[in-house]
C-alpha cells in the first residue's frame, strides 16, 4: 500500500493519458462533487461529452467552477488528461490565484494498458496515435512537474501500484483549530531575553533553567500555552538566550511561534546566501558566533520550520508576524506567507527609508480576532477585531502579551533602549494605527457587494444593488441604529399541495420536517398582525448606559424593517405597560439581564398598514361589490332574453361571492384602535438579553414565559396557541391539521410550524427554522379575490419556493448572528453589519406573496 499525501484544502491535477484510468481513481478515492471531468464540462455546455470542439468552453466553465470551490475553501479535484504544460500551467495557476497548494497524481501506466482500455469503449476511443501522443507529451513532462509549481507529485507507474494506492488527506501545516487554549501571545521580542522572562513570570509561568542557569523552558499556569508571534531575533542584547528559551518551550509543547521577517532572513544568512546584514542581523550573527555548531544548525532548523501563520481554536483566532487579511486565513501560497511576514506595502518609503505599509486592519471586517506584530505601537489598541502587540520592546516600549480568550493585555517595561529605531518610536508625530470608536458606523461597512461570516451558514453575500436599496431604507426611515440588534427573517410558506381546493396544507409542512429528520415539531396561531421586534430596558438609566440612548427612551418597538410603529411618547406608554408585566414576573432577576428583546407580534395589523388597508384591499373590495352584482343582473336579463350566458353568468356568480369572502377576510385584520386602547402585544421568543441568546431554549420555554406576560398584562399581552405534533405519527398529524382546520375556518390567518427544540442541525445545515401553512380565506388576501378559481389555482400551483427558502435560511442565519455579536458587548458596527444585510436581502427578487 502507497499513501499519496494531499492537503485538506488544494487543487489536484489528474495526469495521464486517455485509458489510463484517471476517472475510475477519482471515483475509488474522492467524493463525487469533489471531482470535476472535462468530458462533464463538455457534455454541459454541448450535450456531447466527446465533443472536442466544445473542449475550450467546457474548461472556461470548470476553471471558474473550481475557482468558487477553492473560494469556499474545499478540496477540487480536476479530471483531465493534463498531459500538456499549457492545461497544468492554467492550473498552477489557479492555485496560486486562490492561494491553495497544487497536487498533481500522475497515472503513467504502460502504453499497452491504455491501448487496450482505450479500444474497450468504443463511445470514446481515440485513434492509437492520440493515445501514443499523449503518453509522450507525459514522459516528457514527468520530471519538470515540480519546477512547474506542483507542491507534491505523485506517479504510479502500473495497475498494481494504482490498485494499491491509498489517498490520506493532511491538515494544513497552518491549522491548529484543535489548539482551543487559553493562550498568552506575545509580541515582538527581538532579543530582549530578560524582559520575556519578566513577562513570562508575570503570565504565571514557571521558568525551567538548565545547569548553567541559561532559562531553556517555561512551564505554562495550567493549560495555557504561549503563542510568539515572531521577530524573537536581532537586534536586541541576547537573541541566542531568546532562541534558546522559545525553543525549549514549543519543543515540550508549552509554546507555538510563526516567523517574523526577522527569521526569515536569519535563515537564509544561516544558509550562506546573500543577504543585506543590517537592522540588527550583524547584532544576532555576532552573538550566535558564540554558540556551538550544533546549536546554529538547530536555531536554523527551527527558524526555517515555523509556519506563515497560524489558525487557532477552531478558526476563531489567528496569529500571523504582521497580520493577515480575512481571505488568506488557512491558505497556503507565497503570497499568503508574504503578507504574514511583512504585511501590506504600497511599495513607497517614508522620510527614514522605512516601507510605507497599507493599514490592513482598518478595513478588516473578519468574525476572526488576528494577533500580530511586526509593527511597533506605543499601545496595543482595537482595529476591528485585531490587534498589534508589538509595544516597541527594543527600543525602549514594553514588551506586550494579550491572554486569550480574556483579551487582557500583560506589559513589562524594557530595562533600557536596547536599539535606537529608525523612525522615533514615541513622537507623537508617528501617529499608531487608526482605531475607530466602538459604536462609530462608516458608511463603507455597508457599501458595495459585501459579505457576512455567520455562525450558522458561513459567509453571506450581499449583493451591490440590495446594499444601496437597503441603505435608502435605512437612512430615511429606520431608527438610529444602536436600537437595530436584530431584524426578522423572511419565512418560508410550506410546499404547495399538488391538487384540491388549498394552496397551502399542513402535511406538506409536516412532511418536509420528517425527512429533515426533526420528529417533534410545535405548530403555533399566526395572529393577525404585524411582525414586531420589542427592545425593552429596565429604565431609560440602563438604556442610557448599554445602548447610548440619551433622549429618555427606555427601549423600541419596530417593524420587520426597523422603523418605529409608534411615536416616542405612545412607545414609552407601551414600554411601560410590558416593563411592569415583567416585573411582576420576576424575569430581570431570573434571566440575571437589565435589558430583553422580544419577538412578536403586533395586533391588529391596520396599527401599521391602516393605509394599505384602506387605498388597496378595501378599494377593491368596494368595487368589486359595487360592479359584480350589477353584471350579474345585466347577464340575468340577458339570458332571461334567450341569449346563452350561462357559464359567463356563472362565473361572475362566483366572482361575487368571493369578492364578499375578500371582504370578510381583510376586516378581519381591522379593530378600532385609539391611541394604545386596543392594541395588542403577542410575544412568541425571547431572542436576547445581556450576555446572551436562547436559541438553545425549546418553543415551548418561550411560549411558557410569553404565558406568563399575559397572565400579568392581559389587557397588552396576548398569548399564542400552540399544539405538538409528532410528525412520524399520523395519529398526531391528523389531529394538528383538524387543529389548522378549526382555526382557519374560524377566520384565523393560519399556523407557523417549528423544530420544537429550536434550533436544529441537519445534515445538510440547519432545518428551517419556521414554515407558514396560511388558511383558504386568508390567501385571498394575498393573491387576490379569484384566486380559488381552479384556473388560477393551477396556475399558482407552479410557483417556485426555492428562492424563498434559501432567502429564510439566510437571514435566519443572520438574525442569530447580530443577536449573538449584540449579547458578547461586540461593537455596534459589528452587530449593526448583519442586521443590515437582512434588510438587503429583503429586496432580492422573489415573489413578495409567498
Amino acid at each position: 500500500m502507497s499513501e499519496l499525501a494531499v492537503p485538506e484544502v488544494s487543487l489536484v491535477c489528474l495526469v495521464g493519458a486517455s485509458g489510463s484510468g484517471k476517472s475510475t481513481f477519482a471515483r475509488q478515492h474522492f467524493a463525487p462533487f469533489e471531482v470535476l471531468s472535462s468530458d462533464f464540462f463538455r457534455g454541459l455546455v454541448s450535450n456531447d461529452e466527446n465533443d472536442q470542439s466544445a473542449t475550450a468552453a467546457a474548461f472556461d466553465a470548470l476553471h471558474h467552477v473550481a475557482g468558487l470551490r477553492l473560494d469556499g475553501g474545499h478540496l477540487t479535484v480536476v479530471d483531465a488528461t493534463n498531459v500538456q504544460p499549457e492545461a497544468r500551467r492554467q492550473l498552477v495557476a489557479l492555485a496560486r490565484a486562490h492561494d491553495v497548494l497544487p497536487v498533481a497524481v500522475v497515472l503513467d501506466l504502460p502504453e499497452r494498458v491504455c491501448l487496450d482500455r482505450n479500444a474497450s469503449r468504443p463511445e470514446r476511443s481515440y485513434p492509437d496515435s492520440v493515445v501514443k501522443r499523449q503518453r509522450d507529451q507525459l514522459r516528457r513532462s514527468l520530471r519538470q512537474l515540480g519546477k512547474e509549481g506542483f507542491r507534491k507529485v505523485h506517479v504510479l507507474r502500473s495497475e498494481q501500484e494504482v490498485t494499491d494506492a491509498v489517498v490520506v488527506r493532511e491538515r494544513l501545516l497552518n491549522d491548529f483549530r484543535h489548539e482551543q487554549g487559553p493562550f498568552d501571545v506575545v509580541g515582538d521580542v527581538h532579543g530582549c531575553r530578560a524582559e520575556l522572562e519578566s513577562l513570562l513570570i508575570e503570565l504565571g509561568y514557571n521558568l525551567v533553567r538548565d545547569e548553567q542557569g541559561r532559562p531553556v523552558d517555561a512551564q505554562p499556569p495550567g493549560q495555557r500555552k504561549a503563542v510568539f508571534v515572531g521577530d524573537l531575533v536581532d537586534r536586541g542584547p541576547d537573541t541566542p538566550g531568546v532562541l534558546r528559551l522559545v525553543m525549549g518551550m514549543v519543543a515540550a509543547g508549552h509554546a507555538l511561534c510563526v516567523p517574523g521577517n526577522h527569521e526569515s532572513k536569519l535563515v537564509r544568512a544561516l544558509q550562506g546566501r546573500d543577504v543585506q546584514v543590517s537592522h540588527g542581523l550583524e547584532t544576532t550573527l555576532a552573538q550566535l558566533a558564540g554558540e556551538p555548531p550544533e546549536f546554529r544548525e538547530q536555531v536554523e532548523q527551527f527558524c526555517h520550520d515555523l509556519v506563515s501563520h497560524l489558525v487557532l481554536d477552531g478558526g476563531r483566532l489567528v496569529v500571523a508576524h504582521a497580520g493577515l487579511k480575512q481571505a488568506y486565513h488557512g491558505r497556503a501560497s507565497a503570497r499568503v506567507r508574504s503578507f504574514a511576514l511583512y504585511g501590506d506595502t504600497t511599495g513607497e518609503t517614508d522620510e527614514f527609508g522605512l516601507p510605507v505599509r497599507y493599514p490592513w486592519a482598518d478595513e478588516y471586517r473578519g468574525k476572526t480576532m488576528v494577533l500580530y506584530g511586526h509593527t511597533p505601537t506605543p499601545t496595543p489598541e482595537w482595529v476591528n477585531n485585531t490587534m498589534c502587540l508589538d509595544t516597541g520592546c527594543v527600543f525602549g516600549g514594553h514588551l506586550s502579551a494579550l491572554r486569550y480568550p480574556e483579551k487582557e493585555v500583560v506589559s513589562v517595561p524594557a530595562q533600557q533602549v536596547w536599539y535606537e529605531p529608525a523612525r522615533p518610536f514615541l513622537n507623537p508625530a508617528a501617529a499608531p494605527a487608526a482605531t475607530r470608536e466602538p459604536d462609530e458606523l462608516v458608511i463603507t461597512d455597508v457599501l458595495g457587494k459585501r459579505g457576512v461570516d455567520t455562525r450558522l451558514a458561513g459567509r453571506v453575500t450581499v449583493r451591490e444593488e440590495n446594499a444601496a436599496g437597503a441603505l435608502e431604507v435605512m437612512s430615511r426611515f429606520a431608527l438610529e441604529p444602536r436600537w437595530l440588534l436584530y431584524l426578522p427573517p423572511t419565512m418560508s410558506p410550506t410546499a404547495t399541495t399538488p391538487d384540491g381546493d388549498l394552496l397551502e396544507h399542513p402535511t406538506t409542512a409536516f412532511d418536509y420536517y420528517r425527512r429533515s429528520g426533526v420528529e417533534q415539531v410545535i405548530c403555533e396561531e399566526k395572529h393577525m398582525g404585524s411582525r414586531a421586534v420589542v427592545l425593552l430596558c429596565r429604565s431609560s438609566e440602563v438604556a442610557a448606559m448599554r445602548f447610548g440612548a440619551g433622549d429618555g427612551a427606555s427601549g423600541a418597538v419596530y417593524t420587520r424593517t426597523g422603523r418605529p410603529f409608534f411615536a416616542p411618547a405612545e412607545t414609552e406608554q407601551l414600554l411601560q405597560q410590558l416593563r411592569r408585566a415583567v416585573d411582576d414576573t420576576g424575569l430581570w432577576g431570573e434571566l440575571d439581564t437589565d435589558w430583553l428583546l422580544l419577538d412578536a407580534e403586533l395586533l391588529p395589523w391596520s396599527v401599521k398598514a391602516d393605509e394599505l388597508l384602506r387605498h388597496q384591499y378595501a378599494a377593491v373590495g368596494a368595487a368589486a361589490r359595487a360592479a359584480l352584482p350589477a353584471a350579474v343582473g345585466v347577464l340575468e336579463a340577458v339570458a332571461a332574453r334567450g341569449t346563452d350566458v350561462t357559464e359567463l353568468l356563472a362565473r361572475t356568480v362566483s366572482r361575487v361571492g368571493n369578492a364578499e369572502a375578500f371582504t370578510d377576510s381583510y376586516r378581519r385584520y381591522v379593530w378600532p384602535t385609539s391611541g394604545l386602547d386596543g392594541v395588542q402585544l403577542a410575544p412568541f421568543q425571547l431572542l436576547a438579553t445581556e450576555g446572551r441568546t436562547w436559541t438553545d431554549h425549546d418553543h415551548g420555554w418561550h411560549l411558557a414565559l410569553a404565558d406568563r406576560l399575559a397572565a400579568a398584562a392581559p389587557a397588552l399581552v396576548r398569548p399564542t396557541r400552540s399544539t405538538l405534533v409528532d410528525t412520524t405519527d399520523p395519529a398526531s398529524v391528523a389531529a394538528a391539521v383538524t387543529w389548522w382546520e378549526d382555526r382557519t375556518g374560524a377566520g384565523g390567518e393560519g399556523m407557523v410550524v417549528k423544530p420544537f427544540a429550536n434550533l436544529v442541525a441537519t445534515g445538510r445545515g440547519y432545518a428551517q427554522p419556521g414554515i407558514k401553512v396560511r388558511g383558504r380565506e386568508y390567501l385571498r388576501i394575498i393573491y387576490g379575490p379569484d384566486y380559488t378559481e381552479p384556473a388560477n389555482l393551477e396556475r399558482l400551483r407552479d410557483r417556485n419556493l426555492g428562492h424563498k427558502r434559501s432567502l429564510a435560511s439566510r437571514e435566519y442565519a443572520l438574525g442569530i448572528e447580530s443577536l449573538e455579536r449584540a449579547a458578547q458587548r461586540e461593537p455596534l458596527w459589528r452587530v449593526y453589519e448583519p442586521v443590515f444585510a437582512v434588510l438587503a436581502l429583503e429586496s432580492e427578487p422573489v415573489d413578495p406573496r409567498l
